[in-house]
């Protein structure tokens, strides 16, 4: 989001507002009040005596609060304002917003106060694609209330606003005739309440500063639960507590599993369920908060495709990718309930489904979640199979509103040949075999060790070891030394060099003598930008450093490769991108973004954002906690953790405490002055 905008948020409602806390929301900007998908407040206008105060500070002071402080302008800058005006802002289940006015003055002085509320209540999808509304705006007083209304149908959103102070309300907002005594104050609540389809219970009231989370877990709870960390490198500290508190406030609670909580993919676009980013975000933050990977588990399994849906892009045993609750998905013109159009999230159900065992030894839900995981298998090696050439390819079935590409990279022009031209459907891109390969590997050890079924182990094997031999065998550019980013509907390998082949070290598929190749690529000038790798490497024909998934960087793309060249034992290199990132935070204020540009860094000298990166965002959140895994070498060995650390040289001592897992608790610890403890 923009520096000039100030983000609060709770679970999937948000609020974006200026940096007065002011909202003027333009059709197609996500600014407003949103809660379930839909733009609750599009207009919420502060003024003093007909003008606009100015802004002295703004601080948001915790994910679901803020505070704006401002003044009356006074035309120079030798004359102090008579007063000032203190907003204080609460996000949960809509918001509530105290007001204070100060009277700096030996009199007393009046002046009106004016607050005007509106709402285009735009569904989210209306605001991405700058679509009118269908339906019926209406405005009405009930009981000194002030109600925003939209009505289309059956289907009816509103917005209900009061104050604790007396006021003149009308249809345009509320207006207070205020005096107040030399040296005092005036203060008023402010409550906005959406109504969906039942009236929401704004959760603070005034002054309130403890996180009220719908979840078990309160904020403190959830960050004394974390390992604590220990470090000589004082970014890291400022960088792992903000990825701590990001991904606890995008935690939300799931209406079909009520109790648990379960990661929204990012603000202000993607404040929901996303299966392949939700599966990614609890991968990354096992060893800190598991309980994540459990509830994520299990609401994707309980919402795994049952039928043939051409709309939807449903098959039977696929994943989701994306569930929503707006007018759009209501009247069926979008297919979000839910849309499953990914290929990728499927086997990285199965990819967590033994992670998690192996970090909590939770056999349980292993077993209870049996059905889904064969379910997903049968689905890889069928609807996923396309063509029975053993890859998993894909072809949106809904050709109006699916996507065209449905891998992580899933912007309509990501999948290109080296001289940029487009490749033909369906494709197969090659981290989806490396993350089936990885899956099936995974599924074999869960069928041999707790499901009792060593037979359909034995397939599971035979099946990951013919994919790897085929993969490296079809997808590998002899003359190049990488392997293709895809095979297209012709079957021609995809030439373009991209990030995506260090997804392959992560899941293990590539051959041995393959390995030191892709390393030299991976951190060779034309990926690596020195803040990261990038998305496609410089040079290549649709190579942009400012496109989106074309040349930019992508923290979570990045932790995943560090992973990967730590699993092959290029630990150096694991550190060398690890640091590249982490060191790009700091420029961010410590909360990595979802991408940022892929500029040189001999030439920027510092990371240059991306204009709509989503932050903060759960993947990109969740990337120093792998960064941190991968620099630590954690790994689980059955009822202990291993710890292999090779830290780079500015880290000095680095240690984890307090690591859970299936042992209980333990600490990482790493460093000549932690070796002497």
């Amino acid at each position: 989001m923009s520096h000039d905008t100030i983000s609060t948020l709770d679970g999937s409602t948000f609020v974006v507002s200026d940096r007065r806390g002011d909202i003027e929301a333009s059709p197609d900007q996500p600014e407003g009040l949103f809660y379930r998908d839909t733009r609750f407040l599009s207009r919420w206008v502060l003024t003093v005596n007909g003008s606009r105060p100015n802004v002295l500070s703004t601080d948001a002071t915790d994910y679901f609060a803020a505070q704006f402080f401002l003044a009356p302008a006074t035309g120079t800058i030798y004359k102090s304002p008579y007063l000032s005006v203190i907003r204080k802002r609460f996000v949960g289940e809509g918001f509530h917003e105290d007001i204070l006015v100060l009277n700096h003055e030996p009199e007393a002085v009046e002046i009106e106060l004016r607050l005007e509320a509106g709402s285009d209540f735009a569904d989210l999808f209306e605001v991405k694609d700058a679509l009118a509304k269908r339906g019926e705006l209406y405005r009405e007083l009930r009981g000194g209330e002030l109600v925003l209304g939209y009505r289309r149908g059956s289907f009816v959103r509103e917005t209900s606003i009061s104050s604790s102070a007396n006021a003149e309300v009308s249809e345009e907002g509320f207006v207070f005739a205020v005096k107040i005594e030399p040296k005092a104050e005036w203060s008023t609540c402010i409550d906005v309440q959406p109504i969906a389809e039942q009236a929401c219970v704004v959760k603070y009231g005034h002054g309130e500063r403890e996180a009220k989370p719908n979840m078990k877990k309160s904020l403190r709870e959830w960050i004394a639960d974390a390992p604590t960390l220990e470090c000589d490198w004082d970014p890291l500290d400022h960088i792992y507590r903000k990825s701590l508190v990001d991904l606890a406030a995008l935690r939300f609670e799931p209406l079909i599993l009520p109790g648990t909580s379960l990661p929204a993919a990012g603000l202000p676009w993607f404040m929901t369920l996303f299966g392949r980013d939700s599966l990614i975000a609890s991968y990354q933050a096992l060893p800190f908060a598991p309980e994540l990977a459990e509830a994520t588990l299990r609401v994707l399994a309980a919402r795994q495709g049952t039928k043939v849906d051409d709309f939807r892009d449903e098959e039977p045993g696929k994943i989701l990718h994306e569930i929503r609750f707006g007018e759009l998905t209501t009247f069926g013109e979008r297919p979000h309930a839910p849309y499953y159009g990914t290929a990728d999230a499927t086997p990285l159900f199965l990819v967590l489904l033994d992670e998690y065992e192996r970090w909590t030894g939770d056999t349980g839900l292993v077993r209870e979640l049996e059905p889904g995981a064969r379910a997903a298998i049968e689905w890889i090696d069928g609807y996923g199979d396309r063509d029975g050439d053993g890859y998993v390819e894909y072809e949106r079935r809904n050709t109006e509103t699916g996507l065209e590409n449905q891998c992580w990279k899933d912007s309509w022009n990501s999948i290109l040949f080296a001289d940029g031209s487009a490749s033909s459907l369906p494709r197969a891109v090659c981290e989806i075999q490396g993350y089936v390969y990885d899956a099936k590997v995974r599924a074999a050890r869960l069928a041999r060790e707790i499901w009792g079924d060593p037979i359909f182990a034995e397939r599971l094997e035979a099946d990951a070891a013919a994919l790897k031999h085929r993969f490296n065998r079809d997808f590998w550019l002899h003359e190049r030394g990488y392997f293709a980013l895809a095979l297209d509907g012709d079957k021609q390998q995809v030439d373009s060099l991209t990030s995506n082949i260090g997804h392959l070290l992560w899941s293990g598929i590539v051959d041995d003598d393959k390995v030191e190749s892709i390393v030299g690529h991976v951190l060779g000038e034309r990926l690596f930008s020195g803040w990261g790798v990038r998305t496609m490497a410089e040079g290549e024909g649709g190579y942009n450093p400012i496109e989106y998934h074309n040349g930019t960087v992508w923290p979570h793309d990045n932790s995943f490769i560090a992973a990967g060249l730590a699993r092959y034992g290029y630990r150096e290199e694991a550190g060398r991108i690890a640091m590249a990132i982490l060191e790009a935070a700091t420029y961010f204020d410590y909360r990595l973004p979802e991408v940022f540009a892929g500029y040189r860094r001999d030439l920027t000298r510092f990371p240059v954002e991306y204009p709509t990166a989503s932050s903060p965002q759960a993947w990109a959140t969740g990337a120093p906690l792998l960064f941190l895994r991968a620099i630590l070498g954690l790994e689980p060995a059955g009822d202990f953790l291993t710890v292999d650390p090779l830290l780079p040289d500015n880290l000095g001592r680095l240690a984890l405490r307090n690591v859970p897992g299936r042992w209980g608790r333990t600490d990482a610890v790493a460093g000549r002055k932690a070796l002497a403890r």
